[in-house]
């Protein structure tokens, strides 16, 4: 009877998360037609036009670089900013350093340099990180001269033509934000930064257009953008009760009625991190902010009286995306026990059929990501296979990093607070094999890769199972699973 129970409740959460994804992916093919739909008509290309010949029409803009303990990137990061065409009358550079280390003394050499070359860049030090990313910008606004606020992290590579292609989408004064597609300097790198680059690609062409087209809610990526300085006051100011400040201020912006613009066309460049430390690090810090976005923020969305229904329902989903990975992990472990649930209980066969929703929910994701990855890397059979390799490769090790991630989300849905940890920058076009060198990688291993191993073995029962039951129905799924926390494992110990 308990031995019934327990198996009727396992297909019931099984059930349940497989569906949830399935409904997700229809978000997705949703905003996958949306973005076809756009390409088409190609609005990008009107916008209105500030004069730059004409000294008086220049807008001041300042530049705010916040940066902790950045020794690797720093010299990049200024030699770039200070090479952006722009006035340099109409131009302010802050670079807010909460540093802790012997970095201090190269970015205050640096920032003498440019200062001596009549650049007006300013070393703005903090007593304390009160508010870590978030408190350093806020303390930043309060002496920024400039109407527009750009924002770039340590390891971003803006273009000379940068400002210029950007700043004059404000002379819509509606808008609030103008967002940029970020690039990738080390794509090529290894697998790792390559199934990155495929997430991130999917997330600035699929997602961000999908969106923006439709004039639902996006958001301000933390950098490669610009902030129109009212648009910031006006929503609320920067807060740091999330770890992700930077979708919590664009929600509350939008919900105030300013328009984002996202560039697609427009690409900045920026370095991935080259070992899985620092990505976990990443998109630990990534899914928690989501989760506590989406429970700060659900509510205002829902109740919003001046916003679209399916605005509503896409800026909701928005808020889920990390909580997606709890339904990845929930499907990944409950799936084991399903096949012996099916073994032993021939009458729920038909219960059984739902896996058709998991194979159409990855084939849905397949057209979507496709048709990103052809409008990036252009279409033709060699590009196809390519393609499909990199497709599977990605979401073997995403579901590899569910567990983990699913512990972000948790954590964040529970209201656990926890500091914001930065991610290493390695400068890997000078460093290149000599990433262990740098001295801010976590030489610890992460509590949760011990779980991670055990789970290398328990879907590794799960294979074995298909050939003890003659059951293969979910073996290649087992086989990802396998394949991506066992990359996830043997990688955490090389990172050390």
């Amino acid at each position: 009877m308990i031995y019934t129970l327990l198996a009727y409740l396992a297909l019931f959460f099984y059930s349940l998360a497989i569906i949830l994804i399935f409904f997700y992916s229809l978000a997705q093919f949703n905003l996958l037609l949306n973005y076809l739909k756009s390409k088409k008509n190609n609005a990008n290309n009107k916008r209105p036009k500030f004069n730059f010949n004409i000294e008086s029409e220049i807008p001041l803009v300042t530049i705010q670089l916040p940066v902790f303990n950045e020794k690797y990137v720093i010299e990049r990061l200024l030699d770039n900013v200070a090479a952006l065409e722009y006035s340099k009358d109409k131009l302010e550079i802050q670079v807010l350093d909460d540093s802790t280390d012997d970095s201090i003394v190269e970015t205050a050499r640096l920032i003498d340099k440019y200062a001596l070359s009549g650049l007006n860049i300013q070393h703005i030090r903090r007593e304390n990180r009160v508010g870590f990313k978030a408190g350093a910008l806020k303390e930043g606004l309060k002496e920024a001269k400039g109407e527009f606020i750009v924002i770039f992290d340590a390891d971003f590579v803006p273009k000379p033509n940068w400002l210029l292609e950007t700043i004059p989408y404000f002379k819509n004064e509606n808008v609030g934000v103008v967002q940029t597609r970020w690039g990738h300097l080390n794509r090529d790198f290894s697998i790792l930064t390559k199934i990155q680059a495929f997430a991130l690609d999917a997330h600035f062409t699929l997602e961000q257009v999908g969106r923006n087209s439709k004039n639902h809610f996006i958001n301000f990526n933390g950098t490669a953008g610009v902030w129109r300085k009212s648009c910031i006051i006006d929503a609320g100011n920067w807060e740091s009760d999330t770890l992700t400040e930077d979708l919590d201020l664009s929600y509350r912006a939008q919900l105030k009625k300013w328009q984002f613009v996202y560039l697609e066309n427009v690409e900045t460049p920026a370095e991935l991190p080259a070992v899985l430390s620092a990505a976990r690090s990443q998109q630990f810090r990534w899914n928690k902010g989501g989760a506590e976005n989406f429970k700060k923020m659900y509510v205002r969305v829902l109740s919003a009286k001046n916003i679209e229904t399916k605005t509503k329902f896409h800026g909701v989903l928005h808020l889920l995306n990390s909580s997606m990975f709890l339904c990845i992990f929930t499907m990944a472990i409950l799936s084991v026990p399903a096949l012996f649930i099916k073994n032993s209980f021939p009458e729920l066969n038909i219960l059984f059929n739902i896996m058709a929703f998991f194979v159409l929910t990855s084939l849905i994701f397949f057209i979507c990501y496709w048709y990103t990855y052809k409008s990036l890397h252009g279409g033709g059979i060699k590009n196809f296979l390519k393609y499909t390799s990199m497709f599977f490769t990605f979401y073997s090790i995403a579901m590899g990093f569910s567990f983990q991630n699913s512990i972000a989300v948790l954590e964040g849905l529970l209201g656990k607070k926890s500091e914001f940890v930065r991610t290493p920058k390695f400068n890997i076009e000078t460093l290149k094999d000599k990433w262990k060198d740098n001295v801010y990688i976590s030489r610890k291993i992460s509590k949760n890769t011990i779980i991670e191993g055990l789970l290398v073995c328990y879907f590794s029962f799960g294979i074995y199972s298909a050939f003890v039951l003659n059951d293969f129905g979910l073996f290649p799924f087992h086989l990802m699973l396998l394949i991506g926390y066992g990359y996830v494992f043997v990688k955490s110990f090389k990172s050390t």
